[in-house]
């Protein structure tokens, strides 16, 4: 991009600032008047849906890059499962015995955060990145904290009031109203996705990548299930492949683990598995 005195064209926030001082009068008083891209209830109409996902697409996909994050490292996981040290408030008892995974989120982030530090490479590779949320999204910005590396967080604007967890790094803190964009996000940059216990938005998250490694619209990274007493009594595997709805090689596409060593082992020595479907 050239720069100021090199442009040819009056920029835009030039633009914006003089139509401020604009005398006011009625046509300069009336919507019609306002520029279009300064314009929040133009942008906002039904008809701009379109641009309005381009520029969700566009915005975090521009800063990441100009902050030169390559490659990053997703959790997915429930918002209302505790810190160990705050899982005497949890709603049930199965909530407070999850709290265990809280603390393997949290140091899953710290040791995948802590190898790429020390490789010089803690703001590019391998970035933590999170739903930016409360539960396992918070552990995950933590470990990321406390290992002295930055992590992403990909928050959604919800019907109840929600912020960004305090560890997510200001410059990498976005938020989205499209959680179709949102995902894309998530997956974009991928070169492991460890999954831990939640509800609806997690098993959303965990399906959806499942499927499109499944159908070859993604290559394949490795794919950690954190806990597996918890997956296997969600979700019948077995009876998926079973019936012949899915696959039996579709069972290899993810891994049960338990400790964030685990998964840090499995990740360190993954290599592409080859099968029928990847010659296809």
């Amino acid at each position: 991009m050239k720069d100021d005195h090199e442009r040819l064209f009056r920029d835009a926030h030039q633009d914006i600032e003089t139509a401020r001082v604009t005398p006011h009068t009625p046509q300069t008083e009336s919507p019609a008047y306002r520029l279009a891209f300064a314009d929040p209830d133009f942008l906002c109409r039904e008809e701009l849906r379109p641009v309005r996902l381009q520029l969700e697409l566009l915005k975090p996909e521009m800063l990441m890059e100009e902050y030169g994050i390559a490659s990053t490292v997703v959790l997915f996981g429930g918002a209302r499962i505790p810190s160990p040290e705050n899982k005497g408030s949890a709603r049930t008892q199965t909530l407070a015995d999850l709290s265990q995974f809280y603390e393997e989120a949290r140091k899953f982030a710290r040791l995948i955060t802590e190898s790429s530090v020390k490789n010089g490479q803690g703001e590019r590779e391998n970035v933590v990145v999170t739903g930016g949320g409360p539960g396992v999204m918070e552990a995950g910005n933590r470990g990321a904290e406390e290992a002295g590396g930055v992590s992403i967080g990909l928050n959604i604007v919800l019907p109840h009031e929600q912020a960004p967890n305090a560890y997510v790094t200001p410059d990498l803190s976005f938020n989205f109203h499209y959680f179709a964009i949102r995902k894309m996000h998530f997956l974009m940059r991928a070169s492991a996705i460890a999954i831990f216990p939640g509800g609806f938005g997690t098993l959303d998250e965990l399906f959806e990548t499942l499927t499109l490694i499944q159908t070859g619209r993604m290559r394949r990274v490795p794919i950690l299930l954190f806990g597996s007493e918890f997956w296997k009594r969600i979700i019948n595997w077995d009876a998926l492949s079973d019936a012949g709805t899915i696959s039996p090689d579709d069972l290899d596409l993810f891994r049960f683990v338990e400790t964030a060593e685990e998964a840090l082992n499995h990740i360190e020595s993954w290599h592409l598995p080859r099968t029928r479907r990847d010659h296809l």
